[in-house]
């Protein structure tokens, strides 16, 4: 199992992952995301070109070092700086009200602590920030949520920890922040797997002040752009900043 979580899964991860239903839902939500940025949870990159070139820079984090090295490839040719930080969302390694955003995607089903991990994104979260996310997890039908049940102990097993039946808008809720806006519907593919949640919410209170027990500064890669021969192309316009 560690060759296969080593080696095997984040290759798959990376694959399964790119398909085209789940890249509109990236298209649709991440654009969003405005001034500093993290991105808890970032695995192979796959969110980095649908980001607005206007963003001031990029925080990845993330627990895998193998995903990272694919996420380092996609990080040369964007158009903003990109650090990559090898870590957990469960203990986020930066200072109270670092960031303007925060983004999530297909990331939450996977962290032992969900609502320690969105405590501590609202941390970082300066005043009048907000969490992006895009999850998949419980859905509302009964009879899906009974396969969701059968189907978790061996997807679990197999799939990095995945929780097919986590209700993410409340797990949001507990952990202090207010929904501003949800979708939650079928995405394409198997019900068990493809009930999401995707919106925007923000902290219900400024976290308080201080500094965490990490060092404010970097301590990731900073990936430099290299924007010549680049096959990405970043065209989404920066959204107005909410008040």
């Amino acid at each position: 199992m560690r060759i296969y979580a080593k080696y095997v899964l984040p290759r798959l991860l990376d694959l399964a992952m790119r398909n085209k239903p789940v890249m509109r839902e990236r298209e649709t939500f991440v654009p969003l995301a405005f001034g500093t940025v993290l991105e808890v949870g970032i695995g192979s990159g796959l969110n980095i070109p649908f980001y607005a070139r206007t963003i001031e820079k990029l925080c990845g984090l993330d627990p895998s070092p193998e995903l990272q090295k694919m996420a380092h490839r996609r990080a040369t040719t964007a158009p903003f700086p990109i650090e990559l930080v090898e870590g957990s969302g469960e203990d986020i390694p930066r200072a109270d009200g670092t960031f303007d955003t925060v983004v999530t995607t297909w990331t939450l089903c996977t962290i032992p602590n969900p609502v320690k991990a969105l405590r501590e994104m609202a941390r970082v979260l300066k005043a009048g920030g907000q969490l992006i996310f895009i999850e998949h997890g419980r859905s509302p039908d009964p009879g899906v949520l009974a396969w969701q049940n059968r189907l978790n102990p061996l997807w679990n097993r197999f799939a990095g920890g995945c929780h097919l039946h986590r209700k993410i808008d409340d797990l949001i809720v507990e952990a202090g922040f207010h929904i501003t806006r949800l979708e939650a519907a079928y995405g394409k593919g198997p019900k068990p797997f493809t009930f999401l949640y995707k919106g925007v919410a923000q902290p219900n209170a400024v976290p308080g002040g201080g500094l965490s027990r990490c060092s404010a500064e970097p301590r990731g890669q900073v990936v430099k752009p290299e924007l010549k021969g680049s096959s990405e192309r970043w065209e989404h316009a920066a959204p107005e900043r909410a008040e």
